[in-house]
């Protein structure tokens, strides 16, 4: 009996059934067919390529079931980073997933029993983190790609240097905090002065109630305190005459202390810098793109092959803040990239360069120094308002002018 037309029913039938997933029971791993009936599978075990396939795994069986787990364990693997990233997922959704393509390698072709073993085995191995629930098996993926571990190293190096600056700014406003104390102790000098008394009936009173600091001052007051009192009694015994010579002779008006330039306190200090502060940052306004015409950048990409990868260009135009079109030092070959395919190049100290993001944006600068434990290097401002001044910018944020 010949086969059946392309058009036919019996055809059009065939290649219905043979689509989706089949038994498990009628696969062949060895030959990699599926068959869907046991008359087909049985007919295929009796084959000559079966038998051929039987005979090269019966030399060597570890090296099949090996490469069969390897294979296995990369598919999932790779199905569970690109599906679900670094998420805690069910084993079995993953699993589930996995067996729907129609290729996929079986898990008893491997060197697992149950996916329980395998979800085990990545646990030891350290591939992925993995906890038992009531529910079952959880797996999460552990992602050891260098770009990724590169990237959260940096992050956590940029944290602390945050935080080194908010301790050294938090320890000069103490510094400042203890100068404006001393300088306050300083000032409040007390100044004595005579009795003054208006009227005969005017009764004198004296407070001691103020807690005195030192032994020196206390005696000070209160030697102060019986020469008045003194004053008072006999003036009272001489009568009106006696009183005016009781009267409080008034400073001259140079000798007031107050009179004179007050020192500033350490809380007003405190408030203009607070205001400065404030200033820096309304000015230090982030954005997520820096391309600037004129600058050399590196390309890092690597999808226009090994000739372009970390090759050095100049910045012709800027397209819609993200793009650039730049041709290269070397060939002269322009390209239009985004700003994801590029970075900054970092010059030799006493070159030019641009600030591309931050308080100082598009502002020229000459390369001081370069400080690589905290990724920054320190400009001296060549242009704007503070020129001159000396400022510690990141990497990212300049670049080589052209």
């Amino acid at each position: 009996m010949g086969k059946a037309d392309f058009l036919s029913p019996k055809a059009i039938s065939n290649r219905i059934k043979s689509k989706g997933l089949q038994k498990l029971r009628w696969y062949c791993q060895m030959c990699q067919k599926q068959c869907r009936d046991e008359n087909g599978f049985k007919c295929h075990c009796m084959s000559e390529s079966h038998q051929r396939q039987l005979l090269l795994a019966s030399e060597n069986p570890t090296k099949f079931m090996d490469y069969f787990s390897d294979e296995f364990k990369s598919d999932f693997l790779e199905l569970l980073r690109r599906r679900f990233g670094t998420k805690r997922v069910h084993n079995n959704i993953v699993y589930n997933e996995y067996i729907s393509h129609r290729e996929h390698v079986h898990m008893n072709s491997t060197q697992w029993e149950t996916l329980t073993d395998f979800t085990k085995w990545l646990g030891r191995k350290g591939l992925c983190k993995v906890d038992e629930t009531p529910k079952g098996w959880y797996i999460q993926y552990v992602d050891r790609d260098p770009e990724t571990i590169r990237r959260q190293e940096e992050q956590a190096r940029k944290k602390k240097q945050e935080l080194d600056d908010e301790e050294r700014s938090a320890k000069f406003i103490q510094e400042q905090v203890r100068r404006g104390m001393d300088g306050k102790e300083a000032e409040a000098q007390p100044v004595y002065t005579e009795l003054k008394r208006e009227s005969e009936e005017e009764k004198v009173a004296f407070n001691l109630s103020t807690p005195v600091a030192s032994s020196s001052r206390s005696s000070s007051v209160l030697g102060a305190t019986s020469v008045l009192g003194a004053t008072s009694v006999l003036g009272a015994l001489k009568g009106p005459a006696s009183s005016s010579s009781v009267k409080r002779k008034e400073a001259p008006p140079g000798s007031d202390s107050r009179g004179e330039k007050k020192k500033k306190s350490a809380l007003e200090e405190i408030m203009e810098l607070e205001e400065k502060k404030k200033k820096k940052q309304a000015l230090a306004v982030r954005t997520d793109y820096w391309l600037q015409p004129n600058i050399v950048v590196k390309i890092v990409t690597k999808k226009l092959g090994e000739k372009y990868h970390k090759k050095k260009a100049v910045v012709m135009e800027v397209k819609e803040k993200y793009g650039a079109v730049v041709k290269l030092i070397d060939s002269g070959d322009k390209l239009k990239l985004d700003q994801n395919h590029l970075e900054t190049v970092i010059p030799a100290p006493g070159k030019r360069v641009l600030i591309l993001n931050g308080p100082y944006r598009d502002t020229e600068a000459l390369l001081e120094w370069i400080d690589e434990k905290k990724f920054s290097a320190t400009l001296m401002l060549d242009s704007g308002p503070q020129k001159g001044d000396m400022v510690d910018i990141a990497y990212e944020d300049f670049s080589k002018l052209a």
